[in-house]
């Protein structure tokens, strides 16, 4: 088996148990929490796009962003992502490091107006930047 397709398998595991999870959260009437799981990286996205035109922002730390979604976006890897349990640890780590140095010149509540999902998420966010709600 080539990488590329080990690759495409274990992303397409991620999605499953990810999608499984925010199904059994339906199901078992927790909505709220499901929608914050289902839409907390489209949230995060839209949280960074909005935060890169923000002037509590300085430049040099927005711009950290597109390098970030570069190496996401790319098949190579510090760790090959098909790596069981750690494949993911150093996209995580990046993503928590980027995240801190862009977010932490911002006030919470420059955080909270460019926020589009749910309060829970949000302390999410701030925990994971060191951000003092």
């Amino acid at each position: 088996m080539s990488i590329t397709l080990l690759a495409l398998i274990a992303v397409g595991g991620l999605l499953l148990a990810y999608l499984l999870l925010v199904g059994v959260l339906v199901v078992v009437g927790r909505r709220l929490e499901a929608r914050a799981l289902a839409g907390f990286v489209p949230d995060c996205a839209v949280l960074f796009a909005r935060l890169v035109r923000d002037p509590c922002v300085p430049r040099r730390r927005a711009a950290l962003l597109i390098p970030l979604a570069a190496y996401l976006s790319s098949p190579i890897d510090l760790i090959p992502d098909f790596v069981p349990v750690i494949g993911l640890l150093d996209d995580a780590i990046l993503v928590a490091l980027v995240l801190r140095l862009v977010v932490r010149g911002c006030r919470p509540a420059d955080l909270e107006a460019h926020w589009p999902g749910p309060p829970s998420s949000l302390r999410v966010v701030l925990a994971l930047a060191g951000v003092q709600a």
